[in-house]
């Protein structure tokens, strides 16, 4: 049997619960989704020279960089009604839209993630710290950004950037038939009705209940540093190398956290600077997002609900 492509994208953004996502349509009978996540080969050469970053190395080696790897990954998906895949990096990239389209066909579904932006943001930040990748503080990170870009770090360290949603998604929507756009906020409300959504969205079972619905795969926060926590978050040779051997899944994901969560720690006050310093920068965009696109930005930082509630 020949080996069939995606006709399904998650493109949310970095921080938006497409890892939570990603597992629970895994659990579908309809659906296959490969082992790894984020496999970032239709925007390879966006991101290619992103490599300058502490730990930016090691994490590129883990990406998918030609169509053979690419194929290898959908190898078992067999006749599943619907296959997919989630990359956050494809959202951020409209000019791999034409790359999307010639490899896997014009009638892709695209299911698009958003989050509160300053929330999405902060949650970038920690998880760069978890890593010790990421050693100034939010605010100052924020400051460094377009510093970071032009030396060539991974996008990853573009917390601004991955919480600017409008002309992404303008892009999309015009390029695609089939665009769903799911606000995490609603999403992490009532689960059973997100995933009932999506599955009717792609056409499949929309009955089938998540069995680990109650599960969140990428926690996030704070926590503690130790060898464990260091080893779990940390990029290294020893980490890439298990990774390829022992790819991710469901069950390993709930392993790790029942490792770690022993260790959370409070997580630090957003800085009131960067809270406002985000809303600053985005309030105009979000406004049209929810104006043009209908996006559910009610439950989103009150500083961008200003101008709806001056009305």
């Amino acid at each position: 049997m020949a080996i069939r492509l995606p006709n399904f994208l998650i493109v949310g953004f970095p921080k938006c619960g497409s890892t939570s996502v990603h597992y629970y349509l895994s659990e579908h009978p309809e659906v296959f989704l490969p082992v790894q996540k984020e496999l970032h080969y239709l925007s390879m050469h966006e991101r290619a020279h992103q490599r300058e970053g502490k730990g930016d190395v090691e994490v590129k080696k883990l990406q998918v960089r030609d169509e053979e790897h690419y194929r290898k990954h959908f190898k078992d998906a067999g006749d599943v009604k619907m296959i997919g895949e989630a990359s956050p990096s494809y959202i951020n990239y409209p000019s791999v839209i034409d790359r999307i389209k010639s490899t896997l066909g014009q009638e892709v579904k695209i299911v698009i993630l958003l989050r509160d932006p300053v929330k999405r943001a902060y949650s970038n930040y920690l998880h760069m710290v978890r890593e010790n990748r990421e050693d100034r503080s939010f605010f100052e990170a924020l400051q460094l950004e377009e510093q970071r870009k032009k030396a060539n770090y991974s996008d990853f360290w573009y917390y601004l950037f991955n919480s600017t949603y409008l002309e992404k998604v303008r892009a999309y929507s015009e390029a695609f038939k089939e665009v769903k756009v799911v606000t995490f906020e609603r999403f992490v409300k009532d689960p059973a009705t997100g995933m009932k959504e999506i599955y009717q969205f792609l056409g499949v079972d929309p009955d089938f209940e998540v069995p680990n619905l109650d599960t969140t795969y990428n926690p996030g926060g704070s926590y503690k540093k130790n060898l464990l926590t260091n080893f779990i978050f940390g990029q290294s040779k020893l980490k890439t190398f298990l990774r390829r051997i022992l790819p991710m899944n469901a069950k390993m994901k709930k392993l790790r956290i029942g490792l770690i969560e022993q260790y959370q720690t409070e997580t630090p006050d957003l800085d009131p600077k960067a809270e406002a310093y985000i809303v600053d920068k985005l309030k105009d965009e979000v406004a049209v997002l929810h104006d043009e696109f209908g996006v559910e930005t009610e439950l989103w930082n009150q500083g961008f609900r200003v101008k709806e509630t001056a009305v």
